[in-house]
């Protein structure tokens, strides 16, 4: 018995002179650890937002979280502006972006998008306490009208400015928190905001959606056009998670 014993504890001790040999002496045989750079602006409730505790949490968050752990990645959250991200994609600074990202035309030039998890309209938020009740972008014209900077609501309004020639004082914000923020006290006549948000905004500030218009977008996560490889492996994952259990418990814990 005692020699079973000794010869138990002489193969952990050379178990790790082995292991300290492999990672001081020679660390190319030690598997490095794979690490999947997100980046995400946290001011979409309930897509991406900042939890109580100041934890970057939400909807996206959670979805690219268990798509890595499929593929074997390790997740870095790296937060910035919404218009701070397909440049910072570009110059290899992330890896994918996961931020309610609408996919469009333009953007698929310079990014590669995966297969689209959600669909969303745009919203005209106002003060709840607000005579104004647009009900559609020409009830906007000759107000300061808030939106995020780079989102699909800033080209909605910049394209209906252009193409009737009518006037809205369009305020681009790094930060809808920012512009919802100024919409209740008064410096904003309306924001226009992604549904799902609106909605979300909704629940926590004293606002109300006036109306809808629908722009039938698809949101996407996306990679760099040459990392051919991760976006077919996260269309892959993505494809079954989608019809998940887990996508379910992730849609009702952030959103209800």
């Amino acid at each position: 018995m005692k020699r079973i014993v000794v010869i138990a504890l002489v193969a952990a001790a050379l178990a790790a002179i082995l292991l300290a040999y492999m990672f001081f002496i020679h660390p190319q045989y030690v598997v490095p650890r794979r690490v999947l750079r997100v980046g995400t602006s946290p001011d979409f409730p309930p897509f991406e937002y900042i939890s109580p505790g100041g934890e970057i949490v939400g909807i996206d968050i959670d979805l690219i979280k268990a798509l890595a752990k499929r593929l074997g990645y390790e997740v870095e959250i790296v937060s910035m502006s919404f218009d701070g991200l397909i440049p910072a994609l570009v110059n290899n600074q992330i890896d994918v972006i996961a931020s309610g990202l609408t996919i469009t035309s333009e953007r698929a030039e310079v990014v590669s998008f995966t297969i689209p998890y959600w669909d969303a309209d745009q919203a005209i938020i106002v003060a709840r306490n607000s005579n104004f009740r647009p009900k559609g972008l020409e009830d906007l014209v000759d107000k300061i009208v808030g939106v995020g900077s780079g989102t699909t609501a800033e080209g909605l309004l910049t394209d209906f400015v252009k193409d009737t020639g009518k006037n809205i004082d369009v305020k681009s914000y790094d930060s809808y928190v920012l512009a919802v923020k100024d919409l209740v006290n008064g410096r904003l006549d309306a924001v226009v905001i992604d549904t799902p948000v609106a909605r979300s905004f909704a629940e926590s500030y004293d606002i109300v959606v006036s109306c809808i218009v629908e722009t039938g977008e698809k949101y996407g996560l996306a990679v760099r056009k040459n990392d051919t490889e991760l976006l077919n492996n996260l269309n892959k994952v993505l494809e079954e998670f989608l019809k998940s259990k887990e996508w379910q418990e992730i849609i009702n814990k952030h959103a209800g």
